[in-house]
This record gives C-alpha cells, structure tokens and sequence, in this order.
C-alpha cells in the first residue's frame, strides 16, 4: 500500500461529551474540568490562559489594598525569627534553595 507523502496527515481529537464531566485533554495526563480544558473561561466569553490580564490586575488590586489597609511593619515584625536558632535554620534553607536555582547563589 502505498502512501502519498504530499497530503499531511490530518489528526482528529475526540470531540468532547457531554455526559463526561472531565475529558483528558489531548497530550495531557491529568483530567481537567470543562472550563479548564480550552483555558480560563471568562463570564464575557473571553478565554485567558497563561499570563492572564484579569490575575495580574486582581493581584495588583490586592498588593494595593493590602499596603493601603495593613500594619506593614507590624507584619514584618510577626514574621521575624522568634530565636537564634531559627534564624539560622531559615538562613540554611535559603542557601539549599538558592543552590537548586539558576539565578543568584
């Protein structure tokens, strides 16, 4: 049988069901729910995926509200080392993870 090397190949995906709640998406190996199978489905129909316009300005709305409505210092305080002790185990796994990074060592 001879096979005609001009034509491309044309795969095809299983078209999604609607009795199935969770499809595999194509290539992937975790089952994802049907909003998540073709990205983030917005409420205005606009899809976002990685990188998204709507997380990024949500994330800043909420680093603002947060430095506008919290005791920052007060914040800083609590999260200090309460001994010596700690410090020096938070200062180790500082280095063990910078020691796995690509950036700074």
């Amino acid at each position: 049988m001879s096979e005609d090397k001009s034509t491309p190949r044309i795969l095809q995906q299983q078209p999604q069901r609607e009795s199935d709640p969770q499809q595999q998406q194509s290539g992937g190996t975790d089952f994802q729910s049907r909003g998540q199978a073709q990205g983030q489905q917005q409420a205005d129909g606009k899809v976002e995926g990685e990188g998204s316009y709507t997380a990024t300005r949500d994330y800043q709305k909420n680093i603002k509200d947060y430095l506008d409505k919290a005791d920052v210092d007060a914040d800083a305080k609590a999260a200090k080392p309460r001994s010596d002790a700690e410090a020096r185990d938070l200062e180790a796994a500082e280095r063990e993870g910078k020691s796995h990074s690509r950036g700074e060592r």
